[in-house]
């Protein structure tokens, strides 16, 4: 049993940054994803960014790459997500959530563990 735990979250302006944090409580396996997800006002939840665990490779939805970075602290059980040039769009609430998939996938039904969300607002 994994619980998970964002923060960070904020009202900024347009071409401002955020840097989100996701605390694992429980153990996160090599083989696990971690994963990023949002929901603006009216959308449907949608892929962010990922990571696996162990190897620490990346996946990044296009609408954020070149932005947006993620990346783990396995001694701390964190995982970031820094968010640069924020545009209007990215106005959500940001979840993190685990994967024990064995493969990388985008859609959130494969992610069986999700933390309460932290709000991005994003102001012109």
């Amino acid at each position: 049993q994994v619980q998970l735990a964002e923060s960070g979250g904020g009202l900024v302006q347009a071409g401002d940054s955020l840097r989100l944090s996701c605390v694992a409580f429980g153990t996160i396996y090599s083989n696990d994803f971690i994963g990023w997800f949002r929901q603006g006002p009216g959308k449907e939840r949608e892929f962010v960014a990922a990571i696996n665990w162990r190897l620490a490779k990346t996946w990044y939805t296009d609408s954020v790459k070149g932005r947006f970075t993620i990346s783990r602290d396995a001694a701390e059980n964190t995982v970031y997500l820094q968010m640069n040039n924020l545009k209007l769009e990215d106005t959500a609430v940001y979840y993190c959530a685990l994967s024990k998939s064995e493969y990388i996938n985008y859609r959130p039904d494969s992610y069986g563990y999700w933390g309460q969300g932290t709000q991005v607002t994003v102001s012109s």
